[in-house]
């Protein structure tokens, strides 16, 4: 069996150092995306949870279908979790800081934590938060190591890598490549994966996204032909007017994670992605 998600070896280290840190801070924050809240969770969001007070930030409001990003955030709050979502190239963070403020010590900064699995949008988030002039801190006295600091705004802040699950399943592996958080080719080939997406769309009646953006209807004949038609539609052949099926396949799922499709939401309250109800 292949690999299933990209976990090279800065991930593992830096979920150590974070495991070491955690004690020494006050409050963490979980960006995922708001087009798949429960698909792009930290895989240790629940151990987190208990050690630490925890604010979900859902990044890429301004990708995400809006009425569904308001269903996600009512869910949140009535489960007991502080969560906001935001454009993180746009958005000022200032309802973020007033909940925060509830976590400060009087005698120090706030010492915040940010996680989240890879690209998520943690660098511009906290370009956002601590502002990009921020300057890095040394190793602060009794913590460890190695952990990067900023202090800015008020606030001192480590960041960690993005951590996916060693173990994650290949069907999920699979949909975080279609929101940027994971290798298309690592787990397969980009050409596996933009039919899987195919799939999910033409499945959950979200294929108007991409028929609206490019004109291209489903193809009667399955995933394969739509594929093709996408790629006669993005100019991808070869010589004798073939199709490349892997470079239309890359440009596919990055139009689609980067939402230069428009606006989708993959999952609902009460309906998340996993294995077994993926393509």
């Amino acid at each position: 069996m292949g690999r299933t998600v990209w976990f090279p070896g800065h991930m593992a280290r830096g979920q150590k150092k974070l495991s070491e840190v955690i004690t020494n801070l006050d409050a963490l924050i979980e960006l995922r995306d708001a087009r798949a809240p429960y698909l792009t969770a930290s895989p240790h969001s629940e151990q987190l949870s208990r050690m630490k007070p925890v604010i979900v930030v859902l990044s890429r409001r301004d990708l995400a279908d809006e009425p569904e990003t308001v269903k996600w955030l009512d869910h949140f709050r009535k489960n007991g979790i502080p969560a906001l979502a935001y454009n993180l190239r746009q958005d000022r963070f200032d309802q973020l800081k007033g909940e925060l403020s509830r976590y400060k010590p009087s005698h120090r900064d706030l010492r915040l934590g940010v996680v989240g699995i890879p690209n998520v949008g943690k660098s511009l988030f906290l370009n956002g938060l601590v502002g990009r002039n921020a300057s890095r801190v040394g190793a602060l006295p009794g913590i460890t190591r190695g952990v990067e600091w900023f202090r800015g705004q008020g606030l001192l802040v480590v960041d960690s890598p993005g951590i996916l699950g060693a173990r994650t399943g290949i069907k999920v592996g699979r949909a975080l490549s279609w929101l940027g958080c994971n290798r298309a080719d690592v787990i397969g080939s980009y050409e596996t994966s933009a039919l899987a997406l195919i799939t999910f769309l033409s499945n959950t009646g979200l294929w108007p996204v991409v028929e609206k953006a490019w004109s291209v209807p489903l193809d009667d004949s399955g995933p394969e032909g739509t594929l093709e038609n996408l790629g006669r539609r993005l100019g991808c052949l070869i010589a004798g007017g073939a199709v490349d099926s892997e470079a239309a396949s890359r440009k596919f799922l990055e139009s689609f994670s980067t939402g230069r499709l428009g606006r989708v939401t993959l999952e609902l309250p009460g309906l998340p992605l996993g294995e077994e109800n993926l393509p």
